[in-house]
């Protein structure tokens, strides 16, 4: 039977999986909602240059049409144009803008939505990622304050021990027991809300990191392995800024969006070409045909008259006046253009800017963890004086609460500031290109 419990508790331990920061990123990019929008944005663009491509070749449709036409005792019928009291078409229509073999604007704008919709894959990943380090390191701090409100309670455990024998020894008043037993008590509720703020941590990453949602897992803590700072490099960075991309892209988007407008300024130029049936009777060939006057034949009657060919025709259009629409349009390309100039402006001086901000947070965080580490053996340090002093009779239970307090709050602000300096680490990375 504890056979049976140890393998069930092993397959279970197994199960748990132990996640890194890169796993977690990994995990974010597959499963990310917002990453998936934008690969769904991506492939939609995709469409549209398709089919901006289709646009410029020839088109072939199947024309299927009866016409009937009230009699009137003549060949046509009521309704001259219709050729016929039956009139059947059945055609293979071959159409093509002539012009558009040479119009490249629709394909190169798609071309550039499509860039633009790619970029945003990584604009979405960058942001994702981002969340995803911030959470991440949320549950390494959580834990670690875990441990340490752990060891804070032992300490509470051991200084009400402490008074209930200077206590029965008659060394301290019953005040100072009563006041231990009040900082054991909160330092319980501390752990209790210790073990809260790792799963509230774990609940934001798992919902980021897995298909459906967990919070069943392990996070590796990599606080205490060396860091160093990386030296930031503009330029590699702008290269690789998908922002940056995308503002680019939306330049020659807009570009190509002008001359897209200023086509309606030119002419059409089709051809159609047409090959099947249009005739009075659904036949490739039919019998003698009754005098209309269309045949040069003598009485203008055919003997046999060839209903299947082909014909074809050649249309030019030519814009003369629609009120300044298409200027309107080339106007307002040309204002989308210059707000795309902008727009590569501002996403230039943002990454200058949060480059600056990650560098200096980063620089910042560093500087502070040797005086962190510090303030922890200090307090510790103090804390154990203080209680050699309150055996002594030299301290009051309050001092040695309020050194309990230093040294929980110097440890927190240790593995806070330890946090503080890998996120801002892990930014200022991603923001490089290098993560």
């Amino acid at each position: 039977m504890r056979t049976g419990l140890f393998m069930l508790a092993g397959v279970m331990f197994a199960q748990t999986p132990t996640i890194t920061l890169e796993d977690a990123l990994a995990r974010a990019k597959q499963h990310g909602g917002q990453i998936q929008s934008a690969n769904l944005a991506a492939m939609q663009a995709r469409e549209d240059r398709v089919q901006a491509r289709a646009n410029t070749l020839p088109s072939v449709s199947a024309l299927n049409q009866f016409i009937y036409t009230e009699a009137n005792g003549t060949p046509s019928g009521v309704f001259v144009a219709n050729d016929g009291v039956h009139v059947y078409n059945e055609q293979a229509v071959v159409h093509e803008d002539l012009l558009n073999l040479v119009r490249h604007g629709e394909i190169r704008r798609a071309l550039a939505a499509e860039a633009i919709a790619k970029a945003k894959i990584e604009v979405a990943a960058r942001g994702l990622s981002a969340t995803v380090i911030q959470n991440y390191y949320a549950i390494v701090a959580a834990q670690r304050k875990s441990v340490n409100s752990q060891t804070s309670l032992k300490e509470a455990e051991r200084f009400f021990d402490l008074s209930q024998k200077q206590e029965k020894g008659g060394e301290v008043a019953h005040a100072d027991v009563l006041k231990a037993q009040i900082d054991l008590q909160q330092r319980q509720r501390d752990v209790k809300e210790a073990e809260l703020a790792i799963e509230k941590a774990k609940i934001a990453l798992g919902i980021l990191i897995f298909p459906n949602f967990s919070s069943d897992f392990a996070v590796v803590d990599d606080l205490a392995e060396p860091a160093e700072l990386p030296a930031v490099d503009s330029a590699a960075a702008a290269l690789s800024s998908p922002d940056i991309k995308a503002a680019t892209a939306g330049i020659q988007e807009a570009g190509w969006e002008v001359s897209v407008a200023r086509y309606q300024f030119l002419p059409s130029f089709g051809l159609d070409f047409f090959y099947g049936i249009d005739a009075n009777q659904f036949a490739a060939t039919s019998g003698p045909t009754d005098a209309t006057g269309r045949s040069t034949l003598p009485n203008y009657q055919v003997n046999s008259r060839q209903n299947l060919g082909y014909s074809a025709q050649i249309t030019l259009t030519v814009p003369v006046w629609n009120w300044g629409a298409t200027r309107s349009k080339v106007k307002q390309a040309e204002l989308k253009r210059d707000q795309a100039q902008l727009d590569l402006s501002l996403a230039q001086r943002t990454l200058q800017s949060n480059l600056a901000t990650a560098n200096a947070e980063a620089r910042a965080a560093l500087s502070q963890l040797d005086s962190l580490r510090s303030s922890v053996d200090l307090a510790a340090e103090s804390l154990r004086l203080t209680v050699l002093r309150y055996q002594a009779g030299e301290a009051t239970a309050l001092e040695v609460v309020d050194a309990q307090n230093t040294v929980m709050a110097a440890r927190n602000a240790n593995d806070d500031g330890l946090a503080r300096y890998r996120v801002a680490l892990a930014n200022l990375k991603m923001l490089t290109g290098s993560l």
